[in-house]
C-alpha cells in the first residue's frame, strides 16, 4: 500500500533518479533552429490537458505554429471520444503541438494530421527505442508485449480556427502493475533498448517534422508525400477483419483492404461491398492473413 500525498493521489514509488523530469532547456537547444518547424518548447510539471491547453493559447492568439507544450503529469488527458488518459508523473511523453498547415493544404486533407502523426511517431520509436511501433486506425500505437499487442500511445487532433492542435501520448516506463488497463503497454514492457524521454521525444518532434515538412511541400497529397504509403504499411489493422462501431450505434463487419486518399478505412464486408469508414471505433477481430 502506497501513501497518499496531499493532493489525495498516490505518491509515485519511483524516486526521481528512476523517472528524472524532462530537460526542457536541453530540448530547445536539440530542437528549436533557424528555419525549422518547431517555435518553442514549454515544459510544465502538471495540467489538465496539454491539447486544451494549447487549443485555448491559438485562440487567444498566444501561441505560434510549431509550439510545443509537454506536460510530465496530465490529469485531464483525454483520447477520442473524451475518454482519459492517465498514467503516474514521468511515466510517459505527453504532449501537443500547433500546426497550421496554410493556404497550400486544402482543409479536407487535414483530416491526414493525425495519422501523419502517427507514421511520424512509429518512425522515431523504431529508430530511437529500438521497438516496433505499429498504428491502429486511426490514432492508436501498439507494440507487442508477451506475443500480445498492446495500446502503448494514442493521438488526437482538435481543430483551433486555422491551425490543428495535435496531441500525442505515450507509455514510456510503465511496469505491468501500473497499466491502466490489461490491454495497455508501455515502451519499457515491449523491450525498448531506452527509457529515457529526453532523445525520445526529440526523435519524435524531429520526425513529425520531416513528415509534416514533406506533406506540406506536396500540398496535403498522400501519395505525393509518401504517406498513404507508410501508414498502409505500418498499419496493423489492414488485412483483418474487424468490427466498427460506427457513430449512432450502428456497427458493420469487414475485412480492412485500404486506407483511401481522404483517410478513411475501406472495408469489404459480407455483401461484397467495399465501405469507407471516416470515424469510430475499430475492432481486430483476427489476426492479418500474413500473421497467420
Amino acid at each position: 500500500m502506497t501513501p497518499d500525498d496531499a493532493s489525495g493521489s498516490a505518491v509515485n514509488r519511483w524516486s526521481d533518479l528512476d523517472r528524472p523530469p524532462l530537460n526542457a532547456l536541453a530540448l530547445r537547444r536539440g530542437l528549436l533552429r533557424p528555419g525549422g518547424l518547431w517555435s518553442s518548447v514549454e515544459v510544465v510539471a502538471r495540467t489538465g490537458s496539454t491539447n486544451s491547453d494549447l487549443v485555448a493559447a491559438a485562440a487567444a492568439g498566444k501561441a505560434a505554429e510549431g509550439a510545443v507544450l509537454v506536460a510530465e503529469e496530465q490529469s485531464a488527458g483525454r483520447g477520442r471520444l473524451d475518454r482519459a488518459w492517465t498514467a503516474p508523473p514521468r511515466s510517459g511523453l505527453f504532449f501537443s503541438v500547433l500546426l497550421t498547415p496554410g493556404p497550400d493544404v486544402p482543409v479536407e486533407l487535414w483530416g491526414w494530421l493525425p495519422l501523419l502523426a502517427g507514421v511520424a511517431t512509429a518512425t522515431a520509436l523504431s529508430r530511437a527505442a529500438g521497438v516496433d511501433t505499429a498504428l491502429k486506425w486511426p490514432n492508436d500505437l501498439l507494440v507487442t508485449v508477451g506475443g500480445a499487442e498492446r495500446k502503448a500511445g494514442g493521438i488526437l487532433a482538435e481543430r483551433s480556427g486555422d491551425s490543428v492542435v495535435v496531441g500525442i501520448g505515450l507509455n514510456v516506463s510503465l511496469r505491468a502493475e501500473e497499466l491502466p488497463v490489461p490491454t495497455a503497454g508501455s515502451l519499457a514492457l515491449a523491450g525498448a533498448v531506452t527509457v529515457d524521454r529526453d532523445p525520445l521525444l526529440r526523435a519524435v518532434l524531429r520526425s513529425l517534422e520531416e513528415w509534416y515538412t514533406e506533406w506540406r511541400r506536396a500540398g496535403g497529397d498522400p501519395r505525393a508525400s509518401r504517406l498513404q504509403e507508410a501508414y498502409a504499411a505500418g498499419c496493423a489493422t489492414l488485412g483483418r477483419t474487424v468490427r466498427a462501431e460506427l457513430p449512432g450505434g450502428k456497427d458493420l463487419v469487414g475485412e480492412a483492404v485500404a486506407v483511401d486518399g481522404d483517410g478513411r478505412l475501406v472495408l469489404a464486408t459480407g455483401d461484397g461491398v467495399q465501405r469507407p469508414v471516416g470515424a469510430g471505433d475499430i475492432v481486430h477481430l483476427r489476426p492479418a492473413l500474413s500473421e497467420e
